[in-house]
Parts: structure tokens; C-alpha cells; sequence
């Protein structure tokens, strides 16, 4: 039994499309690995972070309220150092599409993560994901779809290429860009992963299969 915490749902992304996706990613790799998903609050994580999952999960932007004129960040520094002792001492950590979004640049978050967002088009677009072939599933990521393509939020980011392995490419009508990447960090294990964004994509069997590949591999299965 693997024990998966995770913090999902924020201002752009509505939390009950993104637990839909998470609980059918669980029950496909049920055969390799028994997955309980336990959900928490971001002001909560740390807490829960202290109890030692197997590994975490965080779909939700820094951003509290990004329409508003004053806007408010939910990581503040006590999250973040938990997040990253948590994961140099053993824990698995999956920063799931908006989870790469609006952290400070310069923070320990993102210099764990060795990415982050930088823009998506406005209009959505097809997007093909497609496995790199010299890593596509170098890390333990047996199960993850080669490719498919969904109507997506196409996600380009900043990636420190040389010192991740990157598994997943993106490419649209939009450009290319980088989708996928893993990496040790400490004892523990971070992947990065930038679809979906519509419920439609979120369910795809080709995102389901490449999630619970991810989530197998940051829980260490």
C-alpha cells in the first residue's frame, strides 16, 4: 500500500476533474501497486507532509486569487522548506501542471523542481505528447502512454535540461516544448508533469496511463 497526498484545485482548475483523473490513475496500476489517495488543504501541507506519505501531489498555482488587483500567494516559507526536507529525505513529489505555476523563480521550490512555467497561448489547441525515446520511460515510467493527443492549455516551461531526464515532449500549431522530466533529488524523487488542463484531457486513457506511471514512480514503486 502506497499512501499519496496530494493538494489539487485552484482559481483556473476546479479540484473535482483533477480528483476524477487521480482516482482513475490509481485504480489503472492497482495490479502493480495499491494506491490511497488522501487529499489536504495547501495551508495543511506541511502537516500532512509530516506524517510521510509515500509521495505528494500538487496540482494548485501559487496564486490565490490572480484576477484580483492585490494578489496573494499561498507558499510561504515554512511550506516550502517542508516541501523540500520532505522530499531530500525520502518522499516523492509530482508538481502537476499548474503546480509548476507562479512560484518564485529564485525559491528552493523551483530550484527543486529545475523548472517552471513560464506561458501558455491563450486560445487551447491541440497538443501531441510523445515519449522521448532515450528516456521515455528511463526512470521506472513502464505503463505511460508513447503518445497521445488532447485539446490542451499548451504548457511551455522552463526546464533545466542537463540536469533532469526529460521522458515527455509537447508539441501545436503553438510551438514545442518540454512536458515531462525526473530527477533524484536528495533520497527522495521529483517528476514534473505539464498536461491537462480540460476535464476532457484529464481523462484521456493516454494522460491516465502516463499519471499513474508518475505516480508509481515518485511513491517509488
Amino acid at each position: 500500500m502506497k499512501t499519496i497526498l496530494a493538494v489539487v484545485g485552484d482559481y483556473y482548475h476546479p479540484e473535482q476533474a483533477i480528483k476524477a483523473a487521480l482516482e482513475k490513475a490509481a485504480a489503472a496500476v492497482s495490479g502493480r501497486e495499491e494506491i490511497r489517495l488522501r487529499y489536504t488543504s495547501a495551508d495543511r501541507l506541511a502537516e500532512g507532509l509530516a506524517d510521510k506519505p509515500d509521495a505528494a501531489v500538487l496540482f494548485k498555482e501559487n496564486r490565490v486569487n490572480p484576477q484580483d488587483e492585490q494578489v496573494k500567494m499561498w507558499m510561504t516559507e515554512v511550506a516550502e522548506a517542508a516541501i523540500v526536507s520532505y522530499v531530500r529525505e525520502g518522499g516523492g513529489w509530482l508538481a502537476w501542471h499548474s503546480g509548476l505555476a507562479s512560484y518564485r523563480e529564485d525559491g528552493a521550490y523551483v530550484a527543486m523542481l529545475r523548472g517552471y512555467f513560464k506561458h501558455h497561448p491563450d486560445k487551447h489547441q491541440i497538443v501531441r505528447y510523445e515519449a522521448v525515446s532515450a528516456g521515455g520511460g528511463p526512470l521506472g515510467l513502464a505503463g505511460a502512454a508513447s503518445a497521445f493527443g488532447i485539446l490542451d492549455e499548451h504548457y511551455f516551461v522552463h526546464c533545466d535540461e542537463a540536469n533532469t531526464n526529460v521522458f515527455l515532449r509537447s508539441a501545436s500549431v503553438d510551438g514545442e516544448s518540454i512536458a515531462g522530466w525526473s530527477h533524484a533529488f536528495g533520497r527522495g524523487r521529483v517528476l514534473c508533469l505539464t498536461p491537462a488542463h480540460n476535464p476532457e484531457g484529464l481523462l484521456h486513457p493516454g494522460m491516465i496511463d502516463t499519471l499513474g506511471a508518475s505516480i508509481v514512480w515518485c511513491a517509488g514503486g
